[in-house]
């Protein structure tokens, strides 16, 4: 039989046009390969982690010199690739870096009596931000009673989030935890310093712990005094100016603070914790500034402060707009194969934006089509909120973390033995390169997540 065909010009024309587009993206996307190829290479990505968890910066600990030789190594890189500091200057380094000030409240003496009769000294614990308390029968001080049924850390959790004046009393069921925060207050509670005069006093709230099992409280007193010290710490921040949509900017983050030394020797190098996304940073700088296709604005931040309450992060929410960051691309730890295998990586909270959802698109499309970002797998660990993300997802940017750490399994997580020797070059490299290639749409404006809600992420204490 034959069989009579009638052709629709109009189809074949869209099906020509279809065609072309496919292949003119294929083309495109071969092209972003290459060139992410090209740009983060291997030896200069091995050259910048090793420097960075080498014995030189003694374990880039907080309040060092050495976390200071850190920074200007990567204000360095920054001026070197061609960024640009938030002011717009780049020919000094020093204008890549973001100075703040924050305070840490140590107790000095605590005194506390109940029904007139004093508390032995290694029975009370102070979380605190005033630098003196003179407490007696005072209204303004709510008393809690923590028994022996009641769960302390949700109790100690909600008092925290009130701010305020509080004496709580533990049950004496409670003294193995009660010496925990009792060791953890005793170092101090240190704060974002937001005040524009730096003798004035912290204000946030106290927090007066009482191991007893006296419930019925008639009179009680609190005298306390704290010393505080201010301290300058600096995040490095390098900027990408985007062009036809620069006032939408895309982040990427790591924190490049770790643990320092214990005693003479012992260093804890830190280089999967978070050399590694330092060094991935730095190296996605590199890649987007040669490639100049970023319609949107970059800015690359490492943080410090992350490994003591994130308060780099903290200061640099304040300093922009948050509704003006499209994503944050937070990356904590790279340096090992995940259990997804070499070269894998995954996501924190990819549930609470379309974030992960629009990068596996990208990746789907790419040559290489089994690339994924993958959900994170360890849910019950809270990874969502353990790194710098969580502050700027509590501003509801859409701001996630992304890894390969088997934290569940990981031997070398805060241990000194985290050096270069511990990481898989190799995989950290293609986590790098996938990372590239997934956020290409997005700092080309051609994708944009949705935002976190923020009355749906947890917010932090106000006292400790």
């Amino acid at each position: 039989m034959l069989i009579k065909k009638h052709f629709n010009i109009s189809i074949i024309a869209a099906s020509v046009f279809a065609i072309s587009a496919l292949t003119a993206c294929n083309s495109t996307q071969q092209s972003i390969e290459s060139q992410v190829d090209a740009n983060i290479s291997f030896e200069q990505v091995t050259k910048d982690v090793t420097f960075l968890a080498s014995n030189e910066l003694q374990g880039r600990s907080n309040f060092t010199k050495d976390i200071d030789t850190a920074a200007n190594y990567i204000a360095e890189r920054f001026q070197t690739i061609g960024l640009k500091s938030q002011s717009g200057e780049a020919d000094d380094t020093k204008s890549f870096l973001q100075e703040y000030r924050i305070k840490t409240v140590t107790p000095e003496k605590l005194n506390v009596t109940l029904n007139q009769q004093s508390v032995l000294k290694d029975n009370l614990a102070i979380a605190s931000n005033s630098t003196d308390i003179d407490w007696k029968n005072d209204d303004s001080v709510s008393l809690h009673t923590i028994g022996e049924a009641d769960n302390m850390r949700a109790a100690l959790q909600k008092i925290n989030h009130q701010g305020g004046k509080h004496v709580v009393l533990l049950n004496l069921a409670h003294e193995k935890m009660f010496h925990r925060y009792q060791n953890y207050f005793n170092h101090g509670i240190t704060k974002l310093e937001t005040t524009a005069k730096p003798s004035d006093k912290i204000t946030g709230g106290s927090i007066i712990l009482v191991l007893t099992n006296e419930t019925d409280i008639k009179t009680f007193s609190v005298q306390a005094t704290n010393t505080v010290k201010e301290t300058v710490l600096k995040n490095v921040v390098g900027v990408l100016p985007g062009k036809s949509k620069a006032d939408e900017i895309v982040l990427y983050s790591a924190h490049y603070d770790h643990l320092g030394k214990q005693g003479e020797s012992e260093i804890f190098n830190g280089a999967d914790d978070d050399a590694s996304g330092t060094s991935a940073i730095i190296n996605l700088a590199e890649h987007f500034s040669r490639t100049q296709s970023n319609e949107r604005t970059i800015m690359f931040a490492a943080f410090s402060a992350e490994e003591i309450g994130g308060f780099g992060s903290k200061y640099f929410s304040k300093q922009l707009n948050p509704d003006s960051i499209t994503a944050m691309i937070n990356i904590e730890m790279i340096g090992k194969p995940s259990k997804f295998g070499e070269g894998t990586v995954w996501m924190t909270g990819m549930e609470r934006s379309s974030l992960g959802e629009q990068l596996n698109v990208a990746l789907a499309a790419s040559e290489n089509n089994t690339l994924k970002v993958h959900s994170d797998p360890y849910p019950k660990q809270n990874l969502f909120y353990r790194s710098d993300n969580a502050t700027l997802a509590r501003l509801g940017v859409p701001a996630h973390s992304f890894s390969s750490t088997q934290l569940d399994k990981d031997e070398h997580y805060h241990q000194t033995s985290d050096d270069i020797n511990s990481l898989n070059l190799p995989s950290m490299h293609q986590v790098i390169k996938t990372l590239a290639i997934a956020t290409t749409p997005l700092i080309e404006g051609k994708i944009t997540p949705s935002r976190i809600d923020p009355n749906k992420v947890k917010n932090k204490g106000l006292i400790y």
